[in-house]
Parts: C-alpha cells; sequence; structure tokens
C-alpha cells in the first residue's frame, strides 16, 4: 500500500507545486485558470484525504468527531457481519442453491473410478497401523467405566422397543425363537448341560414341595413313586418339545411367544413399572463385576489379536475392510440409482446441518471478526482495500482540478459575455 500513499501523496504535491507556480502569472487569463484549477486540486486531494484517514484512525491524530470510524464501532461491525452472512448471505436458499447446481453423484463416480484397489489397501494398511502404533492401549476397566457413563444416561426401555419392531418386520424374532429353541435341544444332548438342567428341575420341584401342602405333596410323591414326575422324563420333554417348536412355524407356544413379543414394544414406551425393571437391570449389569472383568479380557484379547494381526505381512482385518471399501467403491462407480441416492442424501444433510448450526455459524464468524480486534481489522482492510482507498485520493485531486478547471472557465465566459 505505501507505493500507492507516496502515489496520492505525489499528486497532492504536484497540485500544491502547480498553484505555487501559477501564483505570478495569476493576472492573466491562463494563469488564473492554471491557479482555479490547482488550489481545487489540493483542496478535493486534503478532502479525500481525511476522509479515508477518517475510516482508520483520527487524522493528525486529533479528536475531531466521528473519525477512526472502524476502531471506534468495532463491536457493532463485527455483529452486523456475523448478522450479514448468517441471515443474508448463508441462507437455506443459496446453500440449496448453490448445493443444487454442483452434481455430486458424477463426483462420486469419477472418484469411484479413479481409485483402485490397491490404494485402498495401501491408505488402509498405513491409517491401521498409525492407529494401532499412536493410540493409547484403553483398559477394560477405563472402556467399561466411559461405556457405563454414557449407558447410564442412556433410557434402555425405548431401544429396546425400537430393536424389536425392527426384528419382527425383517422377520428375524421368528428366526430366532427357532434358532434358540434349535439350540436348547441340541444342548440338551449334551451330559454336562443335561444334568445341568435336571438339576435345576430338581431344585424346581423341591421348591415347589416346600410350598404347597400336605395333599399336593402326597401327590408329588406317590407321581415321583411311579416314575411319572421324573426329572429325566422332563428333561427329555422338554427337548423333545423344543425340537417341535424349531421345527413347527405353527406351534401354538412359538405363536404365544411371538404375540407376547408383539405386545412388548408398547409396553416398553408406556408402562413404568416394565421401564423402571429394565432399566434396574441395566443398572445391575452395568455396576457389576462380571461385566468390568469380561470387558477387560475381552477388550485385551481384541487389542492383541488386532496388533498381531496388523504386525504381519498380511492382514485379514485390512483385507476385510478393503473388500467391504472396493465393493463400495465398484458398487458406487456402476449403480446409478445409488449414487442418485446418496447425492440426494448428502444434500439434505447438508442443507439440515445449515438449518441446525445456522446460529452457530453466525456467532462464529462474528467472534472470528471480533477476535482481530480494532487494530487487527485496520491492517486486514488496509492490506485488502489500501490501494483502491489511495487512488480515491488521487482521483479526489484529480477530479477537484477539473471541476475547479471548469468554474473558473465558466466564470471567464460570463466576463466575456
Amino acid at each position: 500500500m505505501r507505493p500507492k500513499r507516496r502515489l496520492a501523496l505525489a499528486v497532492l504535491l504536484a497540485a500544491a507545486t502547480l498553484a505555487i507556480a501559477a501564483v505570478p502569472f495569476r493576472q492573466t487569463w491562463w494563469g488564473g485558470w492554471i491557479l482555479a484549477v490547482a488550489e481545487a486540486g489540493i483542496v478535493g486531494g486534503l478532502a479525500d484525504w481525511f476522509a479515508v484517514t477518517a475510516i482508520f484512525r483520527r487524522p493528525l491524530g486529533l479528536p475531531i468527531p466521528h473519525t477512526g470510524v472502524i476502531p471506534a464501532n468495532w463491536e457493532l461491525l463485527a455483529r452486523r457481519v456475523g448478522t450479514m452472512v448468517g441471515d443474508r448471505v448463508l441462507t437455506r436458499a443459496y446453500v440449496a442453491r448453490e448445493i443444487g447446481g454442483l452434481d455430486v453423484a458424477d463426483l462420486l463416480a469419477r472418484g469411484a473410478l479413479r481409485v483402485t484397489r490397491d490404494e485402498i489397501q495401501a491408505v488402509t494398511r498405513t491409517i491401521a497401523r498409525w492407529l494401532a502404533d499412536e493410540l493409547p492401549p484403553l483398559s477394560g476397566a477405563d472402556a467399561v467405566a466411559r461405556l457405563r457413563s454414557v449407558l447410564h444416561r442412556w433410557r434402555l426401555a425405548p431401544a429396546l422397543a425400537q430393536a424389536i419392531e425392527l426384528a419382527r418386520e425383517h422377520g428375524w424374532d421368528d428366526r430366532l425363537i427357532a434358532a434358540l429353541a434349535q439350540a436348547v435341544s441340541e444342548a440338551l444332548e449334551r451330559p454336562v448341560f443335561r444334568e445341568a438342567v435336571a438339576e435345576a428341575v430338581d431344585d424346581l420341584l423341591q421348591r415347589y414341595r416346600q410350598r404347597v401342602g400336605l395333599y399336593p405333596r402326597l401327590l408329588l410323591d406317590v407321581a415321583s413313586l411311579f416314575g411319572v414326575v421324573d426329572r429325566d422324563r422332563i428333561v427329555a420333554a422338554l427337548g423333545a418339545g423344543l425340537r417341535e417348536i424349531a421345527r413347527d412355524p405353527g406351534h401354538p407356544l412359538r405363536r404365544q411367544i411371538e404375540d407376547v413379543v408383539a405386545g412388548l414394544p408398547r409396553r416398553l414406551r408406556e408402562d413404568p413399572a416394565i421401564q423402571a425393571r429394565v432399566e434396574a437391570v441395566k443398572t445391575e449389569l452395568l455396576d457389576g463385576e462380571l461385566v468390568t472383568r469380561l470387558a477387560e479380557e475381552v477388550l485385551e484379547g481384541v487389542r492383541r489379536a488386532l496388533t498381531a494381526d496388523l504386525a504381519g505381512a498380511e492382514s485379514h482385518v485390512v483385507d476385510w475392510i478393503v473388500d467391504r471399501l472396493d465393493e463400495g467403491r465398484r458398487r458406487l462407480a456402476g449403480d446409478a440409482a445409488l449414487r442418485a441416492e446418496l447425492d440426494g442424501w448428502l444434500k439434505a444433510r447438508a442443507i439440515q446441518l445449515v438449518d441446525r448450526y445456522h446460529g452457530r455459524i453466525a456467532a462464529f464468524i462474528e467472534n472470528g471478526v471480533r477476535a482481530l480486534g480494532p487494530e487487527g481489522a485496520v491492517r486486514l482492510i488496509e492490506e485488502h482495500a489500501g490501494d483502491d482507498l489511495q487512488y480515491i485520493r488521487v482521483n479526489g485531486t484529480l477530479v477537484g482540478g477539473l471541476a475547479g478547471g471548469g468554474l473558473y472557465g465558466l466564470h471567464l465566459l460570463l466576463k466575456l459575455l
């Protein structure tokens, strides 16, 4: 900016020199005309110097009112810049128009075609190894503590209701019931599990005998004596019943279980008692030592397995990730409908983000402008607009001189007339 400031000063000094040189000839028409041009140029140059300087600081340091405009009104200027950008520039209509003109689908297709599997594998391996080396190992206790703090604030009952509805929508509940019945029936074929279930049956029968009266207890003893109530027969019947439930989709017990599951989402959302029981179970599980120890063992095992896998020349984890990414890349490149759907989704999310954080964006811009401070803002504006402002001074001198010359010429013409 200094060369342009010197230019403006040089033009002003040239006008002053011309005025001094024309003083001896001011009695002649041409000398008076030159003097009028020079004097008007000096006045115009000084006026524009004062105006330009008053924007940034007080001219000559004098406390003249309405000078140093930017430093004096800096807080207001910062607020108005934030409001202007937030309310008039970065609007929903503007963002929608700009994003709508961008062919995201075409960019996605070209990007997917340009990337190769080898490049994906190299980047994935580099990132995975960097994470394994740089991220501090997280103990199971730390992980459980952080997860516990999140889950304690998270209401489990609505999430369970949504999960059950999703499972029923895709038919997963029916398959899960069949799979559980089949798994338990197969487990009953193993002696260890069968013996554990038989002991549980004995325990249940013993508790029932203790609660009932004399005659029911006598009947149970007689039934046991003749082998009608026998734990092995009960376990065998249980296994047979479970196999039948697994094979028969229309089994009454299976349908009854599905009806109970169908009514669970509503109860989980509306029944305070069930919600309280779910939260109590969640809290008991989260605060139990068993969960902490299990999490520590699982996380430590996973960490060791990942570290060993990534240290080798061939990594199953990296290969699995690369397979998923490469499959997604090829699908994206070859499926126009998928690209169009992703294009619309990305544009809608971008507009939603602008809507959601519109106020924060304006506040962020306002704080950024305010952070410059008065002096910083003055320097910034002078660096970017200082040359044009100095040309205003040059133009003021020239235009003032032309105006003075024109007025003096009009004066001469009126004298002749």
